[in-house]
């Protein structure tokens, strides 16, 4: 007994260390979204607006992103190169090309809007991922989750009606990014079941960039077809103008880290603790934004925020609570 004693005593020490690193992700994570928005919205400012190059700096930010994940790959021991096959790299771009659609639509949205009212539709992504999974991917939603739908419907709704900027162009966008980010969750579902996959990937780390190299494939045609006519005016604003560059380049340099942080958090966490996360990242950057850039904080949009968020944390935990009220 006494010897069990002595292994059981450096064990429940062991468990009750502070994970450090989980701590650091999300705190960087939250740092990196939060910061992410205000140089998007600051580099889109500085380029014109929705009238300006949205579709330019959407590409240019994922352009980024691939120079520091080949600079990444290309510094010794950094990271390894992954190994997969070109039949490996032919089934991860139906998730490039639904990454690179929710990216291009969300930079859209934050052009065309407060950034602020853009979160706030976005964070009624698990409505468009309910519906998006049980059209087309064959996933069962319980009657409890569709109920929780409501307030996150109904909060929006209230949040768009107290939007002292409101623009129809942002919350239509915003919408848009949500469909393609549900189909991104669902196939990059389907990627990850593929046999020794995500052993020749090598990685979350691997895993973000190759979808950061494919995004940037798929905005970069999109780009020359809608603003290459213009590529030339962009380019000479760029010389000229220090905070388009700097927001250009931050912007694109945060949508990177966060992405993989965000990753690297939900491999490490419970369900439940990715609802608490997801929601308090949620208010943190639609309050945080909203201050700093000056964005209207109307109480009718408040109260809808508040609604709608409630309603996305109910709907990620409320099976498992219903189930918990079952076996007591």
């Amino acid at each position: 007994v006494a010897a069990a004693a002595g292994v059981a005593a450096p064990l429940a020490k062991e468990e009750s260390k502070t994970d450090w690193a989980l701590i650091a992700y999300f705190v960087f994570w939250y740092l990196g979204n939060y910061y992410y928005n205000i140089t998007n919205k600051l580099a889109l400012n500085a380029a014109g607006g929705a009238a300006g190059f949205p579709m330019t700096i959407a590409t240019m930010q994922l352009g980024v992103g691939v120079l520091w994940a080949l600079f990444l790959w290309g510094y010794p021991e950094a990271r390894p190169m992954p190994q997969t096959t070109f039949a490996d790299w032919r089934k991860t771009l139906p998730v490039g090309f639904a990454s690179a659609a929710a990216h291009a639509f969300s930079v859209f949205a934050i052009s065309a809007g407060a950034v602020s009212f853009g979160q706030i539709v976005k964070a009624a992504e698990p409505a468009f991922a309910a519906l998006i999974g049980v059209l087309f991917y064959g996933s069962k939603v319980s009657v409890a989750k569709w109920l929780c739908l409501v307030p996150v419907i109904g909060g929006v709704v209230m949040a768009s009606l107290g939007e002292l900027d409101f623009a129809w162009a942002a919350l239509i966008t915003a919408a848009i990014a949500n469909v393609f980010a549900a189909i991104k969750a669902n196939e990059n579902k389907k990627l990850m079941e593929t046999e020794g996959l995500k052993e020749r990937m090598g990685g979350v780390g691997n895993q973000c960039a190759l979808t950061m190299i494919n995004s940037f494939i798929f905005c970069f045609v999109l780009m020359l077809i809608t603003e290459g006519h213009k590529l030339g005016s962009f380019m000479k604003m760029l010389q000229s103008n220090k905070m388009l560059l700097s927001n250009l380049i931050t912007s694109g340099l945060w949508f990177y880290g966060y992405n993989e942080l965000s990753t690297m958090t939900i491999k490490k966490t419970s369900a439940v603790t990715q609802s608490v996360a997801n929601t308090a990242k949620r208010v943190i950057v639609i309050v945080g934004v909203a201050l700093v850039m000056g964005e209207s904080l109307d109480p009718l949009k408040l109260a809808g925020c508040s609604i709608g968020i409630g309603g996305v944390f109910l709907y990620s935990i409320i099976d498992d609570l219903l189930k918990r009220m079952r076996a007591e």
